[in-house]
């Protein structure tokens, strides 16, 4: 398995982005490609020690930046990491591509290079949720289509539901539309009229959920439009850092409340872990004809780390394939609309 990984996507790139692949080389046996400018990620591969055997570096002499129009740079800087990466994976000469680069560049370089699944009408974004002292959910969509119709909640639903059970482990993974309540009647035109297609559907649907229970894991599939999506993430990772910050402020007010901090300092750094999203790895974009993973913009090494560690079941498992066979499915529902 060849797996690609981009050298210059990213606020800590290139030097976080090659320290994620040394770790990662440490623990599988995959080939690991990094793309970008060539000196500068030898540079940072000398500097780490990082020149392994798994270890392969692309050259690519241009970047495309997150203040750039995404579709204007992916039709022009043709020889970017993220447009040549993204032609690798197309040919054939790479399994899957990760890139912490701009995330627009990245749906637009999925759409016009890899193309969508056949009668998939959106990719979506699809997110790993942190449930505490439980199983993280995945949260479909999380800002590919701000808006949306119902059909494209309900392929999210449905390509969701694979990656969950066939890249998380996750056995019939139960589904959940977002809601303002969960009387089957209540909603907005678009949630009522998904609700009804995906009830139809072979999903293990749970019916429509409420924000306030997302984060008690309610359910293994979070189903949302890309607006609703980004903005329940952003809140969530917004909530968890004060909530950690000010557990760091009050443990270490007094000398009584270090004392505590030190006997709780296990339970402490597990809390910490499972709000860190670096510990989930990359987001999928799901529904494109090439398996692509999306880290976050500000990823460390671990994060890196953990999203090469994913993108080896995504490929081995063929979730492209399964979706697409999936698509069948899909359309009879819709069509019997």
């Amino acid at each position: 398995m060849r797996i690609l990984i981009d050298g210059m996507g990213g606020d800590n790139a290139p030097e976080e982005i090659v320290a994620g692949v040394i770790d990662a080389a440490k623990e599988i046996d995959e080939e690991l490609l990094i793309i970008g400018k060539k000196e500068e990620i030898t540079a940072c591969l000398d500097k780490q020690g990082g020149n392994g055997k798994n270890i392969e570096v692309i050259d690519a002499s241009m970047t495309i930046t997150n203040d750039e129009a995404p579709v204007k740079a992916v039709r022009t800087k043709k020889d970017s990491s993220i447009v040549k990466g993204l032609n690798m994976v197309k040919n054939g000469e790479a399994d899957v591509f990760l890139s912490a680069g701009s995330t627009g560049a990245l749906l637009a370089g999925g759409l016009f290079i890899l193309g969508r699944i056949q009668g998939i009408d959106r990719p979506t974004l699809a997110t790993i949720y942190p449930v505490i002292g439980g199983q993280p959910s995945l949260l479909v969509d999380t800002g590919a289509n701000a808006e949306c119709k119902p059909d494209n909640l309900f392929e999210f639903a449905t390509m969701g539901s694979i990656y969950m059970e066939k890249v998380i482990g996750r056995k019939n993974p139960t589904v959940g539309l977002v809601n303002n309540g969960t009387e089957e009647g209540k909603g907005t035109t678009l949630t009522k009229a998904a609700y009804e297609l995906i009830e139809k559907s072979n999903l293990n649907f749970i019916g429509s959920v409420e924000a306030r229970d997302l984060p008690d894991g309610i359910c293994d599939v979070i189903v949302t439009d890309g607006f609703t999506g980004n903005a329940i993430i952003k809140l969530t990772e917004g909530m968890g850092l004060m909530v950690l910050r000010e557990m760091k402020r009050r443990f270490l007010a007094d000398t009584r409340s270090k004392l505590g901090a030190v006997l709780l300092k296990k339970q402490l750094m597990g809390i910490k872990r499972e709000f860190n999203y670096a510990e989930y790895g990359g987001a999928p974009f799901l529904g494109v004809k090439g398996a692509m993973l999306k880290m976050h913009g500000s990823s460390d090494a671990l994060a890196v780390k953990q999203t090469i560690i994913k993108a080896i079941p995504y490929v081995r498992e063929k979730v492209v394939d399964t979706i697409q066979n999936s698509v069948l499915e899909i359309e009879e529902i819709l069509i019997s609309e």
